[in-house]
């Protein structure tokens, strides 16, 4: 049975994994990527495959999901979200998270053909279910936080603009304030050099929020 063969293979088949990863250009050892999604992965493949075996068919859609479906709330698609999601800290991109599933699929087959296991195509056809599954889940998870990433350094890289324009803003203003309460205080000509400090300000000031409205409007224009 392919259950018992995950099984008793289980750290023969994240060895052969963790070999591929270290071979895979661009790629270099990660044992906490591997701790992170596959052995996790490989356990909840086996139990799919003993439900099966057990002749409880619609029991393994708890643990797999049912096919084509979103898996995200079943264990393996909880499992694949959390590997797509440590991929995603770690730096790795999409392509190298389809390879990770791709390499547990390889090393299983292999080691199926060199201990020369007889399997059943329903067994393969589990396999294959898993797989598919898992891949969307971790795909989407994958895209899922690197969007809010994307969105979050967006939001932050907003908010450093905004509060570097309202410093300005503030500057300006509280110049111009000193340089008008100076010449009412005093009651200076506002030709002399008050004024001149005053008019500099002013003239700061409008062309601060003219920039600042060409910058909405250039940021809004359509694509």
């Amino acid at each position: 049975m392919l259950h018992t063969f995950l099984a008793n293979n289980r750290d023969e088949l994240i060895s052969r994994c963790r070999t591929k990863i270290v071979q895979r250009p661009g790629r270099g050892p990660s044992v906490l990527q591997l701790e992170a999604g596959v052995p996790l992965f490989l356990e909840q493949l086996i139990s799919t495959l003993r439900i099966e075996q057990k002749d409880r068919p619609a029991d393994s859609v708890i643990v797999l999901g049912a096919p084509g479906s979103n898996t995200g709330d079943s264990p393996i698609g909880e499992t694949a979200a959390q590997h797509g999601h440590e991929l995603l800290r770690l730096g790795y991109t999409v392509d190298q998270v389809v390879h990770d599933y791709g390499d547990l699929c390889q090393a299983i087959t292999d080691l199926a053909r060199e201990r020369d296991a007889p399997f059943s195509i329903d067994e393969f056809c589990t396999l294959d279910h898993c797989l598919d599954n898992a891949i969307a889940d971790a795909v989407t998870e994958f895209s899922c936080q690197q969007d809010f990433r994307m969105a979050t350094q967006h939001a932050l890289a907003e908010g450093e603009r905004i509060g570097s324009f309202a410093h300005e803003l503030r500057n300006l203003l509280y110049t111009a304030n000193l340089a008008f309460a100076a010449a009412k205080a005093g009651n200076l000509p506002l030709f002399g050099a008050t004024g001149v400090v005053l008019e500099r300000s002013l003239a700061g000031l409008e062309k601060l929020i003219d920039h600042s409205i060409e910058d909405a409007r250039v940021t809004s224009a359509p694509k």
